[in-house]
Formats: C-alpha cells, structure tokens, sequence
C-alpha cells in the first residue's frame, strides 16, 4: 500500500520555446532545410520519445512547448514531410560509411558510436513514419491527453517592442493564435512574447528614419505588448528576471485573487522600483483592463536565473561537461560526432572519443543537482497560503540539437520530481494559474531575455537598415488593408495577403540575431534583402492594378513564383493590419483610455 504523497510546496515549471524561421524553399546546406532536418531528427523525435516513455510510466513532464506558428508551418508542409525522411537515410547512410572506415582503420570505439548514429537515426526514421510523417500531431496528442501544455509565439517570431505600427504587434499575435487553432485544434492559453521581449504602452518614435528618406510619422501612443496578448484572449507570458526585479508596483484590486473583478481597473501607483521582489511568482501585468467582462488581465511568468544559467550555458553550466558530445567537430561528409566535450578550451584536435554512456550517466547526476537546486530555491519561498513557483524557460533546440544529453536530462528530472521526497511538483503554467492567485500587479520596463537585457541585439550599428526597410513596409501594408479597395478582386486579395506574409517574414526577429552573433550573417541579409525585395515587387504590382492597369504575364507568373515560395499562414486574414484593427475583447486602445504612464498622458 502506497502512502499519500504529500501537499506540494512548491512547483517547476519548464517551458520550451520550439522555434525555427521559415526555411523551406530558401536553401538546404549549410543554412536552410539542413536547420529543420536537425532540429526535427535531434529535438523534436527524442522529445515525443521521453514524453511516451514518461507517459508508459504514468509520468508527466508537464512542461509548456510553445511551438512557434512558423514552425508549425513548416512542420506541416508537404515539402518538409517529403524531404525529412531522405534527410534521415543520408545520415543513416554515412554513419555505415564511417562504421566501414573505422574497422579499416582499427577505430573499435569510433566503429561503435558509428553504429550509434545508425541507431539513431534509423529510429527517429521510424517514429517519424509512426507518427503518419505528422510531428505536430505526436505534440497534439500529448496535449490532449494533459501531458503537456502547448503555448503560440509570435506568427514570425517578430520582435514585438521594435515593431512599427500597433497593427504591426497585433497581428503576429492574431495570426499566432489562428494558426494555432488550425494546427493544435484549440485555443493557446499562453504565448512566448519573442525574445522575452516587451514593451509597456507609452508615446513611442520610430527609432531610425525611413531607409528611402521619407519622412515617417512623430511621436506617436503606442499599445503595450501586454495589450495584444490580452486583446486574443492570451492568459501569460513570459520575461527575464531584471524585468520584474526592476517593476513598480501597481495597486490593483486583483492581488491574491484566483480571477480579477470585471468591474475594476488597476491604477499605478507612485512606488519606486522594488529589487526584492520574489522571483516565484507569477503577476498581474498593468494595462488597459478598464472596461472588461469576462476578459481578465494578462499574467507574466519572471524566469529564474539560477536554474537557467545551469542548463544553458556551455561555459558554466551542465552542457559543458567534458563527457556530453561535443557539438562543433564533426567528420564530414557524413556530419557525424564522435568527440566529447573533454574540458574547457580544449582544441578540437585534442577532443577524446565520446562514450554515450557514460554521457547519459552524467545527465541523470545532473538531473539529480537541477532537482536539489529547484529544492533550495523554493524553500526559501516556502508560504502555507501560496505555494511558490520555479520559472525555467529555455529553446526547446538546446535539448538534443546543442546540447545531445538534453532530452536524457529531461526525462530524468521529471523522474526525479516524481519521486521527491520533499512536495515538489512539475506544472504547467495555465495549471498553475486555475489553482493559485497571482502576487500582485506590476508595471515593468521595456527589456528582452537578450545580451544587456535591453533591445540592443536587434537594433544596433549592425542591424539599424533592416528596421529602415520594416517601418515603411508596415506602413504601406496599412495602408493596403484599410478600407475595401483590397478586396474588389482575386488578384488584388492575392497581392495583398502575400504582402501581409512577406511583411511578416521580414518582422522576423532571427535575421537580426543572427547578424549581431554572426552565426549565419550572409544567410540572414540575403533572406531579409530577399524579402523586401519581394515585398516592393508585390507593392508595385498593387499600385499598378488599382492604377486599372493589369499585370502581364511576366508579372502574374512572378506572383505565383512567389506565392509557392513562401506559402505559409494560407489562411492570412489582412483585416488584422487594417488600421485600428484589434481583437474586440473589451479593452480600450491607446489614446481611447489605455494607460499611459502620467507623464505622458497629456502628450
């Protein structure tokens, strides 16, 4: 007979940002499809494997996998589903290659992981064709039978404070929650602001001129990021410690309740930033809440630093451990890894041969430290009235792709929690929410999870021209949406949903990541150039058949060309983009009684 476990007295709640911008039909190797191909075989498979191991066991990993609109796009899409499992024989076909090559070469140990490899990806082969080549509906199905929850993004993942227009930041979160709908079967609760990025409402100038000289419009009301996720019905988000270290609060009569009052708004008050505020729990964000029904204000989730450094950094967390499979040296052709870590600084010609099992071993000791870290963190919030709560947001791609063990880690802390003697408890974030109130209400400035916790990696020397060419994009998409001239033909609504899409692939925040890191520069201002350009071609096609002039031939099959290239969000509804367009939730929009900070409200 087994004894009641006891009342948790505090909670874990790991979420998963699964996110890829969109590649298909812009290169394969070594910037492109390769990117989805790994991701897919190395994180996506090996996840759906620890969550039915998990499962068979009658565990859950209750964590939050936000699987970004983009990259159910992609996972869904014909060209993906043909090409992924040719992806998988190649890799199955070179790992024999080199299996023959060690033997040659009397290489046993490296003969051996060759074989690995094999094994690998024979299996994630299998599961894929299991799965009837559909990994979203392996992710649907755990959720539906509340094993995991799964949250939205961004429909690009566009960096919503660096966003020109408030149309602009809606609509990334409309088309999130649509395309959601469609792929996942129900609504989002919660939703990965990208980048942790936000911004509160305020009076907001467009921080670089117009890329072609125009002049672009002054200081101007903007919404807050808090207000489009509250406007599509989204209950949480999440951001970076500092963010909620450095809020003010607001008094508010939400505080400690389960479900705010309808009836009443939250006013700011006039305290200074608090640095002692607890980072396990989850607030009220200040907004435009006056005037709600059944609607509520949106929840903000800060994440914690100490647990997060331990799990993603290389230099002093657990994925630079000298066993785990080292990620950069690699035997070409094939790509495989046969090296581990071995030790910091270490010159990939001195890198010793890797012992999968000796790497697995070490994730279970690290489960087990994570598991006594979580521990500590929480004892020391421990309240009879509230149990406290342990944010650990990471990229779902750090667990499999980067870091190879992650997926073994995984499973081995939802084990070890399991079993935990002291009330420890996995959760997800909206499960949370139905059982617990919030702290109290704050007003946070604007900030990202990024280098500085500021918006510099997206808007600095290196990346300033690409926002140049966004802000007049936004604008003309505005423009084109407002109003009925876009819909008085086919041709003119397939011209203006396609500027709609390209607009949304520009917004994408990873061209300026990875320019500012330099992982892939040349790749990213190729795939932004060749999105504006698309975009100005379409522009121009627009202009000339509300000028009454037809398309030519030319112009018709270049439409089409483009159309197939970037087919995403086939649904794309471009009313979101039409001026003032917002989801009617009841909340009030900036300049018609949204909250400004006061001193601005008279600007």
């Amino acid at each position: 007979m087994h004894s009641a476990r006891p009342a948790p007295t505090g909670f874990l709640t790991i979420t998963l940002h699964a996110h890829l911008p969109w590649v298909i039909n812009h290169g394969t190797w070594p910037h492109g499809m390769e990117w989805l191909h790994e991701a897919a075989a190395e994180t996506y498979l090996p996840l759906l494997r620890v969550l039915a191991k998990l499962e068979r066991d009658g565990i859950s990993l209750h964590c939050n996998l936000n699987l970004s609109p983009v990259l159910l796009e992609q996972l869904t899409h014909p060209v993906f589903r043909a090409e992924f499992p040719k992806y998988l024989e190649r890799k199955i076909a070179s790992a024999r290659e080199d299996e023959a090559f060690f033997l040659s070469t009397n290489e046993p140990h490296y003969a051996e992981t060759a074989r690995f490899w094999q094994g690998f990806f024979t299996t994630a082969l299998a599961d894929f064709h299991a799965l009837g080549d559909d990994i979203v509906c392996g992710f649907r199905g755990f959720y539906e039978r509340g094993r995991i929850d799964i949250l939205t993004c961004g429909a690009t993942h566009g960096y919503m404070p660096l966003l020109g227009t408030d149309e602009s930041v809606r609509a990334q979160v409309r088309t999130a929650v649509k395309a959601h709908k469609r792929h996942i079967g129900s609504a989002p609760k919660g939703i990965w602001a990208p980048e942790c990025g936000y911004r509160p409402a305020g009076v907001w100038s467009y921080p670089v001129p117009d890329a072609e000289g125009a002049t672009l419009p002054g200081p101007f009301p903007r919404i807050g990021v808090e207000q489009a996720i509250a406007e599509s019905g989204l209950d949480f988000f999440f951001v970076d410690t500092h963010l909620v270290e450095e809020s003010a609060r607001v008094a508010s009569p939400y505080e400690r309740q389960p479900h705010p009052p309808a009836e009443s708004a939250g006013v700011p008050s006039a305290s200074s930033p608090e640095t002692s505020r607890s980072l396990y729990h989850p607030y009220f964000v200040a907004g435009p809440y006056t005037g709600m029904s059944e609607h509520v204000a949106t929840t903000v989730f800060p994440r914690d630093p100490r647990t997060g450094i331990q799990v993603w950094s290389g230099e002093h967390g657990y994925p630079g451990d000298p066993d785990y499979l080292d990620f950069h040296k690699k035997r070409w052709p094939g790509g495989h890894r046969y090296w581990r870590v071995t030790g910091a600084n270490v010159d990939m010609y001195d890198k010793a041969p890797y012992d999968p099992a000796a790497a697995a071993a070490r994730a279970l000791d690290h489960a087990g430290h994570f598991a006594h870290l979580v521990w500590e963190a929480l004892h020391a919030e421990e309240s009879t009235e509230i149990p406290p709560v342990l944010c650990s947001p990471f990229d779902a791609e750090l667990f499999g792709h980067w870091w190879f063990e992650g997926p073994i880690w995984l499973e081995a802390v939802a084990r070890k929690l399991h079993d935990y003697p002291h009330g420890l408890e996995m959760i997800t974030c909206a499960d949370y929410l139905q059982r617990y109130p919030r702290a109290e209400t704050i007003a946070m400035h604007e900030g990202s999870w990024g280098a500085e916790g500021t918006n510099h990696v997206w808007m600095n020397s290196e990346t300033s021209w690409t926002y140049a060419r966004i802000y007049p994009a936004e604008l003309f998409c505005r423009e084109a949406c407002t109003g009925e001239l876009w819909k008085r033909s086919e041709v003119s609504q397939r011209l203006t949903r396609q500027l709609c899409r390209e607009l949304l692939l520009l917004e994408s925040s990873d061209w300026q990541f990875l320019i500012t890191t330099g992982a892939a520069r040349d790749y990213a201002e190729l795939r932004f150039n060749t999105h504006h350009d698309q975009f100005n071609e379409l522009k121009a096609m627009w202009l000339q058949i509300h000028r009454e002039e037809p398309l030519s031939d030319e112009q018709a099959g270049r439409l089409r060309v483009i159309e197939e290239r970037d087919s995403l969000f086939a649904d794309i509804d471009p009313t979101y983009w039409a001026a003032g367009s917002h989801d009617d939730h009841g909340y009030a929009s900036a300049g018609e009684g949204a909250w400004l900070p006061p001193s601005e409200e008279s600007r």
